[in-house]
């Protein structure tokens, strides 16, 4: 009897060509598209009734059936809510992360096992090797960044038929079998609102003061920002100081490099070795450790100290996400690699567990310090282990 699978399709060629796939490969295949969010803003038109026409045109193709599934409620109270509140701390969250951890692999998993589904399926650019979640084939589109903190349970019922696959090689097929939307624009802006900029979004839901723009040598007043919340530490576009953008005078780019948001100051320094922009290790709170069968993590292959029997001896399907963390942990003692942003290189790194869900990641050389309230996922060569929250 053929397995069901429901596949998030949503409107894209990724989700789409995952849909043709599974059908070609004798699955039972349901499409589902979550309505996420529909609210437009001003001079934006969300896009969501556009991408569920999409959507809906090539489960016709398919001959599969389609349904929508509204989680608009979740999504603002879990993702958008957690975003808006983030940014108000003078943190720059990820909510394709949220969106991830909340939505796509908990409400739409649940939902789909509930009503008799034995897989669900993405187009997410990702595999599944023995249990675990592993890079994709294609370096470039790999989307484990934005995976990482999904619970293992979901992960042993979900499908990426797309994994294996290339970006070009995804769009060829599209076209091959004749699907609409085989070349659409890829949405680059906020994950549901489509096109518009995070700082149009934000004006919207936040309450922005302007405020000066200082040097931090000298307290010096350069110029004014629409507000604090839009700045990052290192940034250096998007700088407006006595009417020239990022510069003064001697040509050289101003970088933020600090941020009071009880005073409402950024400050900007000329030093591009400043303090503030570099570091040698990051401190990351609500880690999580994703199951992984010991051999993985211990050179003994013995069950490491301070994990659990049950993450132990599990496989995925069973083991639960968070793991107890420890400083015994093996994984402690091993060199891993760390991805601090999408698509940016794996860097060397050892990481060393404070408290149950705390870390401090060492890096053998300074780095160009990341945001606050991004994301730190952390690799065993192709394999994810988890990671934090960069605080």
């Amino acid at each position: 009897m053929a397995k069901t699978v429901f596949v998030g399709m949503s409107g894209g060629v990724d989700s789409s060509v995952s849909a043709l796939l599974l059908k070609e490969q004798g699955y039972k295949v349901t499409g589902i598209y979550m309505k996420n969010w529909s609210k437009d803003l001003p001079g934006m038109k969300c896009p969501w009734a556009e991408d569920l026409a999409d959507a809906k045109r090539v489960a016709v193709k398919l001959g599969i059936d389609f349904e929508v599934w509204d989680f608009e409620d979740a999504y603002r109270e879990k993702v958008v809510e957690y975003m808006l509140e983030e940014f108000r701390k003078g943190n720059t969250p990820n909510p394709d992360v949220m969106c991830n951890q909340e939505i796509k692999f908990k409400l739409f998993y649940e939902e789909a096992i509930k009503r008799g589904a034995d897989y669900i399926a993405t187009g997410h650019y990702a595999r599944v090797i023995d249990g675990k979640l592993a890079r994709a084939v294609d370096e470039n589109k790999d989307q484990t960044y934005f995976l990482y903190r999904i619970s293992d349970g979901a992960l042993a019922h979900t499908l990426f038929p797309i994994g294996e696959m290339l970006k070009p090689e995804v769009k060829k097929l599209a076209e091959e079998r004749g699907l609409h939307n085989a070349y659409k624009k890829e949405s680059m802006g906020v994950c549901f609102v489509g096109e518009v900029g995070m700082k149009d979004f934000l004006k919207e839901y936040i309450d922005i003061k302007p405020g000066e723009i200082r040097e931090i040598e000298s307290e010096k007043v350069l110029g004014y920002h629409e507000g604090a919340v839009f700045y990052t530490i290192g940034q250096r576009h998007g700088l407006y100081l006595n009417g020239v953008a990022g510069e003064i005078n001697d040509g050289l780019p101003y970088y933020v490099v600090a941020k009071d948001l009880d005073k409402n100051i950024v400050y900007v320094s000329k030093n591009l070795n400043d303090e503030h922009i570099w570091t040698d290790e990051l401190e990351l709170k609500n880690v999580v450790l994703r199951a992984q069968p010991m051999t993985s993590l211990s050179r003994s292959g013995a069950r490491p100290a301070g994990l659990s029997p049950q993450a132990a001896g599990a496989t995925a399907r069973f083991a639960k996400l968070r793991t107890p963390l420890r400083q015994d942990s093996d994984v402690a003692h091993k060199d891993i690699l760390v991805r601090l942003r999408h698509r940016a290189p794996l860097i060397p790194a050892k990481i060393i567990f404070k408290e149950a869900d705390a870390a401090i990641l060492e890096f053998e050389n300074k780095i160009k310090r990341p945001a606050s309230g991004q994301s730190a996922v952390i690799y065993d060569g192709e394999i994810c282990l988890g990671g934090g929250i960069i605080a």
